[in-house]
Order: C-alpha cells, then sequence, then structure tokens
C-alpha cells in the first residue's frame, strides 16, 4: 500500500485494484468524498428493479475486482439508503475474497412496508477494501482463563 498526501487532511493510504467492467455501461465505483473509506457501487439494470416489502433481490453492478492477497472487499449498506428507503443487503456485509474474480452482486432487502424501485446507476451499496489476518485455527482441548471467561450477551449488566 501506498501513502498518498492529500494536502487538507491527514495522509490516506492507498493502493491500486483492477477493476473490469462487464457490461459496457457498468459504472467504475467512486469514493463520494477525499476521506471517504467506502466506494459507492453501482446498478446495472436492464430494466427498473421492485423489491417488495420484506423481498430480497440479487442486483447486478456490472463489475469484478482484483483484490490483491491480504486484502479483502466488504460491501456494505449505503446509510442514506438504509434510513430513506429501508434497502439495505441482506447478508449485512458481503465478502469479497481476493481470489474471487466474478461480478460482485448485491443482495438487496426491503426491510420496509412500501414498495422500492431500483433504477439502473443507483447507488446500491458501497465497498471498502481492508487488511485481513487468515488464522492458523489449532484445535485444542483447553483455552486460557480470563477475568471475563464465557460471559455473553449482557454479562456486564449493561
Amino acid at each position: 500500500m501506498k501513502l498518498k498526501k492529500t494536502g487538507k487532511y491527514n495522509s490516506v493510504w492507498t493502493t491500486p485494484i483492477r477493476i473490469k467492467k462487464l457490461h459496457p455501461n457498468a459504472k467504475v465505483p467512486t469514493y463520494g468524498s477525499l476521506c471517504a473509506a467506502g466506494a459507492d457501487l453501482y446498478a446495472i439494470l436492464d430494466e427498473p428493479v421492485t423489491l417488495a416489502p420484506h423481498e430480497t433481490k440479487f442486483i447486478s453492478t456490472g463489475v469484478a475486482f482484483e483484490i490483491p492477497v491480504g486484502l479483502v472487499g466488504l460491501v456494505y449498506a449505503r446509510s442514506g439508503l438504509s434510513c430513506k428507503q429501508d434497502l439495505a443487503p441482506a447478508n449485512k456485509v458481503g465478502v469479497v475474497d481476493a481470489d474471487y474474480r466474478g461480478e460482485v452482486m448485491v443482495i438487496l432487502h426491503n426491510h420496509g412496508t412500501q414498495n422500492r424501485t431500483i433504477q439502473n446507476g443507483d447507488r446500491i451499496a458501497q465497498i471498502v477494501f481492508m487488511p485481513y489476518v487468515q488464522a492458523q485455527l489449532i484445535e485444542t482441548d483447553v483455552l486460557s482463563d480470563t477475568t471475563r471467561g464465557a460471559g455473553g450477551f449482557g454479562h456486564t449488566g449493561r
């Protein structure tokens, strides 16, 4: 990764990621601002798609990525779309692995009570590229003790 000097803001880490348009009218994802973490993904549709309340559909983006090893593409909801239109990825966060070369699809779900229509070119989600660690999982019969132990969901009383 490279450190890019942005001038007005602190430096931003950048790395080149190759993208392939799988459809001639597909839009390359764009960042909405200089310090945006997520790049907007755009719908590529032959005709509008309507999602009924509580319906889920696959929405094409028409793009594929060559994500470098050590990075993952995470597909998140766009905050405006989720709070104003009740639309968000059904799987909450989509994972695009570095060795995947197919089209990035967004599994969009209508959480609301009204029909929602997606038009060609609408921004439907955002993708964030992040480093990840692939764990070496070691099976064992004993785990180390901690103060918390197995306490989970609401164990602190807050």
